[in-house]
């Protein structure tokens, strides 16, 4: 779409900006632009290195990869550990 605009069309758009907003707080808004895209680039990479972390060894073709167990704590009412009991959940669905 803007390999379609013409060099004219370019120049109106952006005096139209610069009548919107005023000359004084356009530097402002680039600013926040761009300190809004370096925090977004730092996030990515953030999460792609988590992702990556995160992704388990390839194993052998043999073996069969291990359940993960997960031990989860039911309690009876809030800050009471006299009834409480360590539960292992392996097939965790919910029913609707």
């Amino acid at each position: 779409m803007i390999g379609n605009l013409k060099p004219l069309e370019i120049v109106l758009i952006i005096a139209v900006i610069l009548l919107l907003f005023g000359a004084k707080k356009l530097p402002d808004m680039a600013r926040s632009l761009g300190k809004s895209a370096r925090i977004l680039k730092s996030e990515a990479k953030a999460m792609k290195k988590d992702d990556e972390a995160a992704a388990p060894a390839p194993q052998p073709a043999d073996q069969e990869p291990a359940q993960p167990t997960t031990h989860r704590t039911i309690q009876a009412a809030p800050g009471d550990v006299t009834s409480s009991r360590p539960v292992t959940d392996t097939n965790r669905t919910t029913q609707s």
